[in-house]
Order: structure tokens, then sequence, then C-alpha cells
């Protein structure tokens, strides 16, 4: 999940679901029912009225408006990021936490600690972001503020494309905002680091193209539903094609002109966050943002040591399984180079995806007692973005698998990445989240990295518990990803903190995990370019093997992992401490 400009908080994160007859889902609902027929106290209406507040308005600036799926839906303009729109916003935010300070968190409900919580740690990121002017640095080597503006797919009706073809007139305003605070960011030296921008000025060039026919943009119109009249659909489409020509293309190649001759040459030639004006505390921010944890940057790369150190001993006791009598670097050379783990096209990668999502589906009754009814998709990364993407990403409607260059995409990945980005990651948590009882919309969108991909990376552990990897390279792929998160622990702490170069970070990302060589050098830029955001997968899920561990040794044979799946689905997006604080309530009430 990326945010590369942080411009809201949107979350597929998992709540709980009420459909179901399980005994667990009983107890929920019965205890939510005591909650909602009790008075409210006065300062859970007051800390309602804050949030309910803070959200409308935070919609408003990030231009969202809701429809029946919430509030992922766009208006008919884009988010205004000049600096006095971000002064403004650290304001109001700023008010809003002293509003916060005002209530005492033991005065409220149960359920409203839970809401204070995560209202505060996502208001105080927020704010944080703007102090440190972040929106002077409005894109990575793996994300943009450019890339996502066209959608892959179609609009539902004719409204809906008629807010887009706003969007799409408003893009040459909203590009030269952006371009304005990155100059500014250029003057003061915070700059995505020149290390990493090598062809990233590439992804813009497909938005730039005036042949309407393969514009990404003009995608939607190629695929308008029938509902919406002929005629219609006509005019949608001349006023598209008048909005691609006249505002996109025009902005697309102004920004591309900038990016190859300004941005590029001048971005800093430094590349840890410390090195950025006031770094030390922009990278402990950008810590704390993305784990939720009070930790410092020493404390996670000896952590990180420590968990290479474990998961290379399981690596070579599966090298042994697979009866392979070699070193680990020509264990490494031979997964990376045997054509046998080469899907042969991009159809035979998605679909090796779509059987491992499916025999995990005969799997979830053993795991969840909580299933959702939506569906997820797998499709392919889109063309303009694949080169800089990663291996896949998942959300509510679709699981999405990189076929660029398939070898650096080996086959004995697929199922620890399938297990992570759709079932029973990230999709199954945005179906989760969807069908989840009444909660505050606020609550519903936030998304906290290290609960969020914590819960991913979990999940290709837990492949393993329920028999999900049928061979010793399967189970060694997974062992290699779960050590692509620990050496991200070393490798982002020892960048931005320990002065570590490219070249070091390459070699120890490489030398560590079976990754292909594209993955390593697009990890390694992504870790470099986006500071703190890696921290979040590792130390997430280390939480959460910790929490079940505790669990299983105080309950002994009354632990059953239904329960304690759906007790840490049934929160939704948290910071890792409400998390543990949760499940140790779990645990005190005998696993319930």
């Amino acid at each position: 999940m990326i945010r590369p400009a942080r411009p809201r908080i949107l979350a597929f994160v998992t709540c709980f679901l009420a459909a179901t007859a399980s005994v667990s889902a009983v107890a929920a609902e019965t205890s939510s029912l005591s909650q909602a027929s009790a008075p409210q106290s006065s300062a859970d209406a007051r800390l309602k009225a804050i949030y309910d507040a803070e959200w409308a308005w935070r919609m408003d600036q990030f231009a969202m408006v809701r429809d029946e799926d919430g509030w992922d839906a766009n208006a008919d303009r884009l988010p205004r990021v000049d600096p006095a729109s971000q002064a403004a916003r650290l304001a109001y935010w700023t008010d809003v936490l002293k509003r916060l300070d005002a209530i005492a968190p033991d005065a409220l409900s149960a359920e409203e600690r839970i809401n204070y919580a995560v209202f505060r740690t996502s208001v105080e990121a927020l704010a944080a972001d703007i102090r440190f002017k972040g929106y002077e640095m409005p894109f990575n080597s793996d994300s943009s503020f450019w890339a996502h503006l066209a959608p892959s797919r179609g609009f539902r009706t004719a409204d809906d494309y008629r807010r887009y073809i706003a969007r799409m007139r408003d893009v040459p305003r909203y590009f030269d905002e952006n371009i304005a605070n990155m100059r500014a960011g250029l003057k003061r030296g915070f700059s995505v680091p020149r290390a990493t921008l090598t062809g990233r000025d590439a992804s813009i060039e497909p938005f730039a193209s005036a042949d309407a026919a393969g514009n990404p943009f003009m995608v939607p119109f190629a695929q308008m539903p029938d509902n919406i009249p002929a005629a219609t659909r006509e005019e949608l489409r001349r006023q598209g094609e008048a909005a691609l020509r006249d505002a996109v293309v025009p902005a697309y190649a102004g920004l591309l002109a900038f990016m190859r001759n300004e941005y590029m040459p001048r971005a800093r030639t430094t590349l840890a966050a410390e090195a950025l004006p006031d770094g030390k505390a922009y990278y402990a921010a950008q810590i704390r943002e993305y784990t939720t944890l009070d930790m410092t940057a020493a404390q996670i790369h000896e952590i990180g040591l420590k968990e290479v150190a474990r998961i290379d001993a399981e690596m070579h006791k599966v090298i042994a399984k697979s009866g392979f009598t070699g070193t680990f670097p020509e264990f490494l050379k031979f997964l990376r180079t045997d054509p046998q783990f080469t899907a042969k096209t991009p159809r035979e990668l998605l679909s090796y995806s779509a059987y491992v999502a499916k025999k995990m589906d005969g799997k979830l009754k053993d795991a969840f007692g909580l299933l959702p009814r939506y569906r997820f998709t797998i499709r392919p990364v889109p063309d303009a973005i694949a080169p800089f993407w990663t291996a896949g990403r998942g959300g509510l409607e679709a699981c999405w698998m990189n076929t660029y260059d398939l070898p650096s995409r080996p086959l004995y990945n697929i199922p620890a990445l399938t297990l992570h980005e759709c079932s029973p990651g990230h999709s199954f948590q945005a179906a989760l989240a969807l069908e989840a009882p009444a909660r505050p919309d606020f609550r519903r969108e936030t998304y906290f990295s290290g609960y969020g991909e914590g819960w991913g990376l979990y999940t290709e552990w837990l492949g393993g518990k329920l028999g999900i990897y049928e061979t010793p390279y399967e189970e060694f792929g997974q062992l290699s990803y779960e050590m692509w998160r620990a050496a991200r622990l070393v490798i982002d702490t020892g960048v931005h903190s320990k002065g570590w170069s490219r070249d070091q970070a390459i070699a120890y990302l490489r030398d560590h995990t079976a990754l292909s060589e594209h993955e390593v050098e697009t990890e390694v830029d992504r870790y470099i370019s986006w500071p703190g955001q890696a921290l979040a997968y590792k130390l997430g899920e280390m939480t959460i093997r910790r929490l079940r561990a505790e669990a299983e040794a105080r309950l002994g044979e009354k632990f059953d992992q239904r329960p304690f799946h759906d007790a840490i689905l049934a929160l939704g997006g948290v910071p890792l401490p409400v998390l543990e604080q949760r499940i140790h309530e779990f645990i005190d009430n005998g696993g319930k």
C-alpha cells in the first residue's frame, strides 16, 4: 500500500465482519449491542464531535466524495497542495491535537478509547509530515503523484465520468503546485536522491502521448457501461478527448521536461534521510509514522541483524531438504537462473497466483471464523508503472501481479506473494473492512503500515502452517521473502542513519535473498527514496507472531487460531500498541 505524497490516509484495513454464525461472532455482536445501548459519556460525545468534523473537513481537503463503497471516490477536482493550503492544514490539525489533549482517554468507553488512539496517531502523522514539508518531495522511486490519476477501468455512472473529466482539466493546476513545491525542496536540499531517479522519468511518457488510443487516461472511456445511453457515452468520450488534448497532455509534457531538465540534474547526491534538513528528527518521525512504535534506528538495526541470522539458519535447512549440495551462493544462482522457475508468459504467472489463491480458499475455514463475501480478482500491473513497481500489490478490487520482465518474477516466490497481497492478506482484509459493522468513517479508512503490512507478512508464515507451499523451493521462497523484510530493517537504518552506500545496500539484499537482480535494485531504490516505510513489515509481523506465541503458551489446549485471527482483524487498522493491548485482553478472557 503506497502513500508517496500522503494526500490522505485511506485504508483497506480490516474490521469486524458480522455475517457468520460462529460463537465468536455472536459474542462480538452481543458486546456491540451492549455498548450501543449504553448511554454515551460526555467524553465520548466530545471525541465523536472532533473526529466527525475533522473527517468531513479532511475529505473535502483531499477532494474525496462518498459513494456506496465509502470515501474512495474522487471529486470533480484534485487536491490543493500549495504551501498556503498545507499551512492551513497544519494549523487545523494542530488545533485538533490540542482539543484531544483536553480529553482523558480513561474517561472514554472501550470502543472510543480505540477510536481515540487511531485518530490521534493518524492526525499526528499528518501534522508531522507537513511540519517537515514532506509535500516538497511528493514522489519516490516507487510511486508518484502523476502515475495513478488515470484509472485502470471504467466508472459506473455518467456523473462519475463528468467528475473524472473535471479532474483531467485540473491536472495542469495540480502539477504546477507540485512542481513549485519540488523546486522549493531542491532549493533547501530536500529532494529524492539522484541515485534512485535513473529511468523514472519514463513513467511520465505514456501520459504525455497525444495518441488518445494509447494514453492511459482514455482507458475508462473504452470501458463505459451500457447503462449510460449511447449518445451520452459519445459526448463524454468527446469531452474526455478534449480534456486530454487541452489539459492532460500539455501538463504531462511540462512535467517531463521539468524532471529531465531541472529536477533530476539538481537532485541531492546524498542518500540518508538524516542528511536532509533536520534529518535526524525527520527520520525518527518517519519511523514513528510507519511502525507506530517508539524505537530508535539503532534498536531496529540490531533487531534486523538478529532476524537475518535466524532466518539464514532456516534457509540452510531447506536447502538441505531440497537435496542441493552446493554452497548458499550457488543455490541462489541456481534459483535465479534455472528456467524451471520462470513463467513463459504473463498468463502463466497470473494463473499460478490464481491457483495459490484458490488453494487458500480451501484452508480459510481452518484459520478464520469470519469470512468475507466480497471477491477480488487478479490483474497484471499496468505497463506504464510495472518497470518500477514491486512484484505485487493487493486491495479490495484486485490483487496486482507484476508480469514485467518475467525472469525477475520467479515462480517459487508467487505463493508467498499471493498470500500477502491477495488472501488472507490485503484483499481479504479489504473485503472484511467493506463488510464491517458500523464504525466511524475514519476507522474504516485509516491505514497503519505496521498493522497492515505486518499482517500481510504474517500470512506468508501462516501459509507454511496451512500446507500452501508444495516444494522446498516454495518454502525457500517464503523464507527468502521473510529474509527480504528482515534485511529491510538493516538496510533502511543502514542507509538512513549509518552511512551505507547504494552498492552496499544492494549487495546485502542480493547476498541474503533469492530476489532477482532487477527486484534487488528497485527495492533498494525504494528504501532509499522512502525512508521508514520498509521497517513496518517485519516489526509488525514480529509483533503478531510474538503475541501468538504468548497466546499459545498461556492458553495451552484452549488456543484456537481462528478466534485469535478474528480478534486481530476485528480491530481494523490500529497502532501496534493497541493491537498488543487487545490481544492481551483476548488471552486474559480465555481466548474468546
